[in-house]
């Protein structure tokens, strides 16, 4: 029981210090809470428990740049939360066996957008940059995008904060310090929701969760004061390494035993 408290508390502890620095935290937790015995929807739900308060102290830190999309933001909001309660209503109707066949596909589709998630996003720039005065239809079906990535961020919270950027550079979003701003929103409001789905039905392992928040919080702590002696591009590479080789070993697990 003491070594899985401190994996627990490790995972989230490394966690925490890669979503503050390149991000991907969620493919140390959600993995460590598989290995210590929680069936995988439950960690699904547990995972969006300990990450949703780095999420929450991000979006107040970058309040000030989120003030001036102001007008904006109610919307934004509000198809987050419906996006989010579609998100976890559907995983919790998705039988257990059947969720477990689909963690390697959802996990490798994340660290495909982790890899490349930077190349898309300048493309989606430039796109948006040719087409700055986008129709009445472009934007009802900008706000469906939305909704899609948000209900992808209730069913499955891994790789969220990629998608969502993606999502705003389509939207014609050039400041990197909004768009910061508007993908913790988002996802603080996704995580938000589906946290009370989950608890509404039951669904978080409170105990190995709260472990990991505690070592989200520390990690997150950590990083704050050496993200700039940290060199993020080894870090990245360390996070793209440690994500293939944890969805290779999910495939293995799923259709090779």
């Amino acid at each position: 029981m003491t070594l899985e408290v401190l994996f627990l508390f490790l995972a989230g502890l490394f966690g925490g210090v890669l979503n503050s620095i390149a991000g991907g935290g969620s493919f140390i937790t959600f993995p460590m809470l598989l290995f210590v015995g929680i069936a995988p929807i439950s960690a699904n739900a547990t995972n969006t428990f300990a990450s949703c308060a780095g999420y929450m102290s991000g979006a107040y830190a970058l309040r000030k740049d989120l003030y001036d999309h102001r007008k904006e933001l109610p919307r934004i909001i509000l198809v987050s939360l419906i996006g989010g309660i579609l998100g976890a209503w559907l995983l919790l109707q998705t039988p257990e066996a059947l969720f477990s066949e689909a963690i390697p596909w959802l996990l490798l589709f994340a660290t495909v957008l982790f890899i490349f998630g930077g190349s898309l996003n300048r493309g989606l720039k430039k796109l948006a940059s040719r087409h700055r005065h986008a129709s009445s239809a472009g934007a009802f079906l900008l706000l469906v995008l939305l909704l899609g990535v948000c209900i992808y961020g209730g069913f499955f919270n891994a790789g969220l904060g990629i998608i969502t950027l993606s999502y705003l550079a389509l939207a014609g979003h050039t400041n990197i310090n909004t768009m910061n701003g508007l993908k913790l929103l988002v996802s603080t409001a996704v995580s938000l929701i589906a946290i009370a789905v989950f608890i509404y039905n039951d669904a978080i392992a409170w105990y190995e969760g709260s472990i990991v928040l505690a070592g989200t919080l520390m990690g997150g702590f950590i990083a704050a004061h050496i993200s700039r002696q940290l060199p993020q591009k080894q870090v990245r590479a360390f996070v793209i390494i440690a994500s293939c080789g944890i969805t290779l070993y999910f495939f293995w697990v799923n259709y090779a035993q």
